[in-house]
Formats: structure tokens, sequence, C-alpha cells
């Protein structure tokens, strides 16, 4: 009957007659469909990141629950796509679920049409309730509102400083590490390519102009890495006490054995910074167990099985019934009511993000 139908009209309807179906709780026999159709698949495939805690904590439970395998495939994102549109080329679906950043999630799978509308597979009363959502809602990314989910919103250090070496009250505003003293001791991810680095480098051109981030990132003679790990190693021995683009984790495991280092979340003049990590999750298009995909989205996105993957991941979640407290530092926690800077906000990605990166290329050539 709704063939006739433009796709977005059709799934919006879908969408209403699921929420309606779940309000008026005729959603069970529906659900008990789909989970019996699951276990007859008997295994799901994500797409996720490289985390050991994660790798084990999510398919443990999800088995736990449903008795259905989770295949877990951990790495970065970028390569993992790469990967998927070789297979694609060839006619060949292994994945069902991406857990992925929003680069790749917004500039290669939504992009190139590699996912299906998650919007309508949501059917669970504990997920579609609003109210169990800080943004009244579950949070959809894309322009459309249908494929990319987001589960987590950090708020991150921006950087870190070594205090054996300087001191906070020497950086009172961003602007004061354009200060000559400061030159040659700062670190930063590469901003001529895609991920943290081009991201650093296109919210200081946003807020700053085209002027600041010359004298930052060519003036100030930073050292530039594409290595997270090097950036954190010179950070803690002090070689270079101003850091970008560090290993988060490993810093705050440091931090808590007593290390001189401390995160810098925001200063007079500049603005908290959101972000989502690895905290998006979209249903890819042919999926090869459908059932098990839908009920795997449903967990994720419930208390339940986000309260597990944000706190071994260690991201803030988007619902309003998970105590982030248990699990993160109080500071990593976005307030309401502040008006941060979202470093995955979708245009910022799609668009702003890669004509800055080609402006980075241009100023940082050799």
């Amino acid at each position: 009957m709704m063939n006739w139908l433009p796709t977005t009209l059709a799934l919006l309807l879908l969408t209403a007659a699921t929420t309606a179906s779940a309000q008026s709780g005729d959603w069970k026999p529906a659900w008990d469909k789909l989970v019996a159709d699951a276990k007859k698949e008997g295994k799901v495939v994500i797409i996720a990141p490289p985390d050991p805690q994660v790798r084990e904590a999510l398919p443990t439970a999800f088995k736990a629950k449903y008795g259905i395998t989770v295949e877990y495939l951990g790495g970065r994102s970028t390569e993992t796509a790469a990967r998927l549109r070789t297979e694609r080329a060839s006619g060949i679906y292994s994945v069902d679920i991406a857990l992925s950043g929003i680069q790749t999630m917004a500039t290669v799978f939504h992009r190139e049409k590699m996912l299906d509308p998650l919007k309508p597979v949501l059917m669970h009363p504990d997920v579609i309730d609003g109210s169990k959502w800080k943004s009244g809602k579950p949070w959809f990314m894309d322009p459309e509102e249908q494929y990319v989910l987001r589960l987590f919103s950090t708020l991150g250090a921006f950087f870190y400083i070594n205090t054996d070496k300087v001191k906070p009250d020497e950086i009172k505003f961003f602007r004061d590490l354009l200060d000559p003293k400061w030159k040659g001791k700062i670190a930063a991810h590469d901003p001529t390519v895609s991920g943290t680095g081009s991201t650093d480098a296109a919210r200081l051109y946003v807020q700053f102009g085209e002027d600041f981030v010359k004298k930052f990132y060519v003036d100030q003679k930073p050292a530039i890495s594409r290595d997270r790990r090097q950036i954190t190693d010179w950070l803690v021995r002090g070689n270079y006490p101003i850091a970008f683009g560090v290993e988060d984790d490993d810093l705050e495991k440091l931090r808590a054995e007593g290390f001189p280092i401390l995160p810098i979340y925001g200063l007079s003049d500049l603005k908290g910074s959101l972000s989502a990590g690895v905290g998006q999750v979209a249903l890819m298009s042919n999926a090869p167990h459908p059932n098990a995909a839908k009920l795997f989205i449903n967990w994720i996105a419930s208390k339940e099985g986000l309260e597990i993957y944000a706190d071994t991941r260690g991201g803030a979640p988007t619902r309003t019934d998970i105590d982030a407290l248990k699990f993160m530092p109080a500071e990593a926690i976005p307030k309401p009511g502040i008006d941060y800077f979202d470093s995955y906000d979708w245009e910022f990605t799609v668009t702003t993000k890669e004509k800055i990166r080609a402006y980075m290329n241009e100023i940082m050539k050799p």
C-alpha cells in the first residue's frame, strides 16, 4: 500500500506506527518474533573500536542476554571502510553494524550509500521513549535524521599540559599560546590529514580565523606527528609540554598515578568541545544477519547496552538514565544550558573540515 510513497515519508509513517504500537503495548509480539528470528541467524557482525575491554564486554553481554554470537571486527574506521568498499564492489556484504567515528560515518558510509535507515528499526519502548534521551528523542546526526544514531556526547580536553614545565596560570586564554616563549614547545596531531589534527585546526580556524591558525601551526613551529602515542610520550617526558591529539585514556591513567599532567577543557576565550568518539551506530545496507542486526541496535541503544559501551569505551552517554559519574570524571560530562562547540556536528565534518584541511595542506608545505 505504501509502495508509491517517497522513501522518507514511508519511513516517517513506519516510525510513527512503531512508536504508537510500543506505547499501546502492542510491541511485544513483534519484539518476540524479532528475538526468535535473530536467534535463528545466530550471529551479528559488527565493526567497532579496537579497545580490548570493549571487544570483551559487548559480545559477552549480548550473548548472555540473547544467546547470539557477536563477531567483533575491531580496528581503525578508515582501514575498515576501505576494506568494505572493496568487498562491496565485488558484491560481498559481510558486516551488519558499524560503531564508528563521525568522519567515516559521514564521508564514507553515508556519502557512499552504504547504510540502511536505522530509525525505523528502533522499536523497544526503552529506546524510543524520548524522555530517556538528553535531546528529547534519539539523537540522529545525519541531515535526514534516519541513519546515524549518536550514543556519546563527551566534553573532551582540547589539549594537555605538563605542569612541571607549564603552570596553569600561564595559559588563561588560548591566544596565550602564541606567546614566543611557547615556540617549539607545542606538539600537535597532523592537521593535513583526516582525524584529530584536522578537527583541531578546523575548530581553531572557525573560532579565531585564518591568521591565527597560520601563526599557531607555522610561526610557533609545533612538533607535528600522526602518532598519538608519540605525542603522549613527548608530553609526559616534557619534550613538548603542551600537547594536542594525545591518547586521552593513557594520560588519565598516568594522572591517576600522580604524573604532572593537566587536561585543559576550555579557556576564557575557548568553548568546551564536545565529541562522540567512536560513539555512533549505523545499520549497514544488505546486512547478512538483518534480524540480529536490528536486535543489536535496539540493545546498544538501550540503557543496558549503552551503559556497558559507555563504561568500557569512556564516553558520556546521550541517555538520561545512565549515571556516567560511575565511570568517568565529572569534568568530561556536558552540563545542561552551556554552549559548547560540537566537533561532531555533521556540517562541520562534511564541509568545513574538508575546506580547512585543504588550507592546512597549503600553508604547511615544506
